[in-house]
């Protein structure tokens, strides 16, 4: 074009900025001023915009300065623009001076004012400009219940919500996904069916965004059902309009939140089928829906899968970055396999928090104290700043690792040096630390003096540093403070019930199973499953519905019979109190994690790690069985209960049989 006019620069450069190409559109600005093209209020509202996207504070003073020095006068929308610009900047001074200093306001102007002041944490100032609104529309209600929401207000945000119905608002499609995350923060399903009756009043169920909204509620409120009804629904209409990037978007984010819905519900086998499904209808895979997937192997401890999962990741070229690193760290570790948690860890270029909190947690998990508190020291030196959850792992680690006095200057060193407040989970590992060293004593002033009586996680690690001291009147005490605080948990029955029958006070401990019983308190059955190949095989004690049960059952009697020739003899003391001695034997022997260990042993090469997962505590039985299975047999044999590792080699286990 030979004669190039402001309207025309006006044109390429907003063209620019609408498809999010904010470095040429002010390549382009800064070429019309080369050719002495004096830009209008369009062009500067249009650069101030580019300035805000990428964040850039220098250029845009630099525009509002040359707006002021040329006289050109400010209509609202360029001042908003300006506004825009200082807050999305966090030049907050520049916005509220401006923003006083606007002879005109319009709607938009107090909504920007109203979000800066929610972005740092001034509800109250945003509350009052809120309320001083000439008008509020539709997005004034938006901003105000999204950003309480952002600050933790959903009490507020909810009672907003409210008054935004009751005043007669129509909500828009943003309104709609707002109320379900905040129904969703809530875990409120019953506002979320009202959210979902008020779609269904307004015709827009079939609106993609609002359904997916709609989805990840049901998901976050444990509706799995529901959520399954409309997922069914929205991936049907993908398949007949899979060419439009609209649909293909919606239904990539449809899929991850089921996937991420059946991992948080921990129903593991559906997210894995889902995630399957998901991969042979040729959907994108989101990272979202990889860390969710990798997270759901953790939890169920299947390392198989999860090395499968990693390597699906590098086939795809997803590229690990820290979030997907810390996630696939974290899968090694609660799956049983250390040493690839520290492959991982060590191809990491400069660790940040979440990789080092996930590595600590993991050797503390597998009883690597003293690793892991050097690891923290090492991560300290390096200059990265701990946060609540490596605090976690590292007083874990000390626990486990005896490190009484490191524990405690660690755990002095937390509020001191980084201000983090302690959680329960950090006053339940300083108990655990103090009951470990056997001072019980001090582990009771700790709890006291800490105001935690209320806490039934502190009692229940009180109560397991009683059991391996041998300190039945402490546990008799500690056990009946459980039972105030947790009448229908059946572990403080059982563990005093225990207690009883190992002091031979069989009508105490009768009684406790009376009250038990009374009461309807079931015990959680105990379960135990390994995975060989591609198949994971699980047992419940005294199982015999396995396609190999006589094999199973011969082998473990014959096995018994050898590991009493060493030493070994059934803790019938600690199973019920109301069956003879030779059938208490029976019952113990039946154990689910012994059927899972002899399943292993015939199914697997000798020399080959048995890695077994256990939805309970492992019994002291048990644990005794294992660790003589591995001295009789040479076997290394790795076992994960609910607390922790337990890796059993050469008739030795990594917790110091303390667990």
């Amino acid at each position: 074009m030979l004669d190039r006019d402001v309207r025309t620069w006006t044109v390429l450069l907003s063209g620019s900025a609408r498809v999010g190409s904010f470095s040429e559109a002010l390549d382009c600005f800064r070429r019309m001023q080369n050719e002495c093209v004096l830009p209008n209020k369009f062009t500067l509202s249009c650069v101030l915009k580019c300035c805000s996207g990428l964040y850039e504070l220098r250029m845009g003073k630099g525009v509002h300065g040359w707006i002021v020095t040329s006289g050109i006068g400010l209509d609202v929308a360029l001042e908003n623009s300006i506004l825009d610009l200082y807050v999305k900047c966090e030049a907050f001074d520049y916005a509220k001076k401006l923003f006083e200093l606007m002879e005109d306001r319009d709607n938009v102007s107090w909504n920007i004012m109203v979000g800066a002041y929610l972005q740092i944490g001034e509800v109250e100032r945003s509350l009052d400009l809120f309320e001083r609104l000439p008008e509020k529309g539709v997005v004034s209600w938006n901003t105000i219940v999204d950003g309480l929401m952002k600050n933790g207000l959903q009490g507020t945000a909810l009672e907003l919500l409210y008054r935004m119905i009751s005043s007669g608002h129509v909500f828009n499609k943003v309104t709609f996904c707002i109320a379900f995350n905040l129904a969703s923060s809530l875990s409120n399903v019953e506002l979320g069916r009202q959210i979902h009756g008020l779609v269904l009043t307004f015709g827009v169920q079939d609106d993609r965004f609002i359904r997916n909204s709609l989805i990840d509620m049901y998901c976050k409120c444990g509706e799995m059902e529901k959520a399954h009804v409309l997922f069914r629904k929205i991936s049907g209409e993908f398949l007949r309009t899979r060419n439009s990037k609209i649909s293909c978007e919606a239904e990539i984010v449809s899929w991850s939140s089921m996937i991420s819905g059946y991992v948080r519900n921990g129903e593991y086998e559906d997210a894995f089928k889902t995630f399957s499904s998901m991969v042979r209808e040729q959907v994108w895979v989101s990272k979202f829906s990889l860390t969710s997937i990798v997270s759901a192997c953790a939890n169920a401890g299947i390392l198989e899968l999860g090395r499968q999962m990693h390597a699906y990741i590098t086939k795809v070229g997803h590229k690990v970055d820290a979030h997907l690193s810390s996630s696939l760290i974290d899968m090694y570790a609660k799956c049983g396999s250390l040493d690839d948690a520290w492959i991982i860890f060590k191809q990491t270029d400069n660790p940040n928090v979440v990789q080092w909190t996930s590595m600590i947690s993991g050797c503390a998990l597998h009883g690597q104290g003293r690793e892991a508190v050097r690891l923290f020291e090492y991560m300290m030196k390096k200059g990265v700043t701990p946060n609540e959850v490596t605090f976690i792992g590292v007083l874990t680690a000390c626990s486990h690792a005896g490190m009484l006095e490191e524990g405690c200057d660690y755990f002095r060193l937390m509020e001191e040096a980084y201000g983090i407040m302690p959680r329960f989970e950090h006053f339940a590992c300083m108990v655990d630390l103090y009951g470990r060293a056997g001072r019980l004593n001090e582990a009771k002033e700790f709890i006291y003096n800490n105001r935690l009586s209320h806490l039934s996680a502190v009692w229940r690690s009180l109560l397991s540093s009683c059991r391996l001291h041998k300190d039945f009147s402490t546990a008799k005490w500690v056990s009946e403070k459980l039972l105030q605080l947790e009448p229908f948990e059946s572990g403080p029955y059982i563990l005093l019930s225990n207690m009883f029958a190992a002091e031979r006070k069989w009508e105490e401990a009768a009684k406790i199973r009376s009250l038990m019983q009374q009461r309807g308190v079931r015990k959680h059955p105990g379960q135990s499953w390994i995975q060989l190949k591609d198949l994971v095989h699980t047992f419940v004690a005294g199982d015999r519905s396995h396609p190999q049960v006589t094999e199973i059952y011969s082998y473990l009697d014959k096995l018994i019979g050898r590991l009493k020739e060493i030493g070994y003899s059934s803790d019938v003391e600690m199973v019920m109190q109301d069956v003879e001695e030779e059938q208490g034997e029976v019952l113990l022997g039946h154990h689910s994690e012994k059927l899972a260990l002899v399943y292993g042993i015939i199914s697997t090469p000798c020399g080959t790690p048995i890695r077994i997962m256990k939805n309970l505590r492992v019994c002291t039985d048990c644990h005794t069985f294992i660790k003589r299975t591995s001295q009789l047999l040479g076997r290394e044999v790795i076992v994960r209960d609910i607390r922790r590792f337990h890796h059993f080699k050469h008739g030795r286990c990594s917790c110091g049989d303390y667990w």
